[in-house]
């Protein structure tokens, strides 16, 4: 095995040498990640916050037909604005988010006691509205509810009669619980960094060997082909690994500095939870090492190789978009299914769940059991002269 351990060697150094890709492929991510995710959030609290103090201007048509309803909005802080001409094109123009339209009858159908009609217009599809049309809403219910209350007590009625069920909330999560919340990107971000952190060195040991034609030297020597090959991989496991442990790092010590102190949530990734996460995503470590290795030696040069990494990491992006979109329960037999498992444990790890020790090992067996049948096929592929030597 001195063989690999040589090889091994050799391509960690070589690597090591080359600043500019060694920064692109292990230190870039756990740089780049943690600055936009909490750049992000910044961004998107602040807009937030904005959009929630900002004083309402509200156009009302027929203000004539509800001065009462007018005066509460007033009292409220609301701007009332004079309504545009076709209040219809000035929303699909986005001129103004929400008009409030206040019908003829609105006057009668209040008086014979019947539920007085008041139109919402604004368009739900634009993000930018939604938070104006839940204020507005908010404020137009807040309204009923008192007018009811009132007509409740002229009539010698309690309020509380209109509401025989009282709902109260038994909240059971946790700020750890609660902090997948805001985490969600986590596992997306940790299963491509185990593909893009040895990517460079897999493609370059390989392709770029061919092409350079330094590989056919090395292939003279004494050594059998597959300790080669598993020296490639390993140093490219080596890469993949210590960019998923930067990453992992940086955001424990980014979460801290992210704006949700309002929302009750604890961002702080303890040492075992980064432990267990590392043991769960390590064998897609050695699985993304495999199949880069596999698809690079496959490459005759370092464009095609390339083009296929494109291809490759649309795998790890797959089941982490899925639970984003659609988040599910984890079930035992989903541990059987590699990277789909892995973001499930991340998730429950975060939370602070316990995990079962056969979760866990079904989850490492079946990605690893992938891995080393990738790594037969890489070893294979580098007894065939004809692959080998394509250029």
């Amino acid at each position: 095995m001195s063989g690999l351990g040589t090889v091994y060697r050799k391509e960690v150094r070589e690597n090591l040498r080359d600043r500019r890709s060694l920064f692109n492929s292990v230190l870039l991510g756990p740089i780049l990640f943690p600055i936009l995710f909490i750049g992000l959030a910044y961004f998107a609290s602040s807009k937030q916050q904005e959009d929630a103090e900002k004083v309402l201007e509200v156009p009302v048509v027929g203000t004539q037909y509800a001065p009462n309803l007018v005066g509460f909005l007033e009292q409220q802080g609301v701007i009332i604005k004079a309504a545009p001409e076709d209040p219809e094109a000035s929303v699909k123009s986005q001129e103004v988010q929400v008009i409030i339209r206040i019908p003829e009858k609105f006057a009668e159908q209040w008086k014979a006691g019947r539920p007085a009609v008041i139109e919402l217009i604004a368009d739900p599809s634009r993000r930018e509205s939604s938070i104006p049309m839940r204020r507005v809403e908010g404020l137009l219910n807040a309204y009923g509810a008192q007018i009811g209350q009132l007509r409740l007590q002229l009539r010698g009625v309690s309020p509380t009669i209109r509401s025989p069920i009282m709902i109260k909330d038994v909240d059971l999560s946790t700020p750890q619980s609660r902090g997948m919340l805001v985490m969600i990107m986590l596992p997306y971000v940790l299963m491509i960094t185990a593909f893009t952190g040895g990517m460079h060195l897999a493609i370059d040991s390989t392709a770029g060997e061919k092409e350079r034609k330094s590989l056919e030297p090395l292939l003279i020597n004494p050594v059998p082909r597959w300790q080669i090959m598993l020296g490639k991989m390993s140093a490219t496991a080596t890469y993949a690994f210590a960019s998923l442990f930067l990453t992992l790092v940086a955001f424990r010590f980014a979460f801290p500095f992210l704006p949700v102190g309002a929302l009750g949530v604890d961002l702080n990734l303890s040492a075992a939870a980064m432990g267990n996460i590392l043991l769960a995503v390590g064998p897609v470590v050695i699985l993304a090492a495999a199949m880069l290795t596999t698809l690079a030696a496959l490459a005759k040069s370092l464009r095609e190789a390339q083009s296929y990494m494109g291809l490759v990491f649309m795998i790890p992006m797959i089941p982490s978009l899925i639970f984003m979109v659609n988040p599910m329960k984890p079930e035992t037999w989903m541990m059987a299914i590699p990277m789909f498992s892995q973001n499930l444990l991340i998730g429950e790890f975060v939370r602070g769940e316990s995990v079962s020790a056969l979760w866990l090992a079904m989850s490492m067996g079946s990605t690893l059991l992938i891995g080393f049948g990738f790594a037969a096929v890489a070893a294979t592929l580098f007894n065939r002269p004809r692959i080998v030597f394509s250029n």
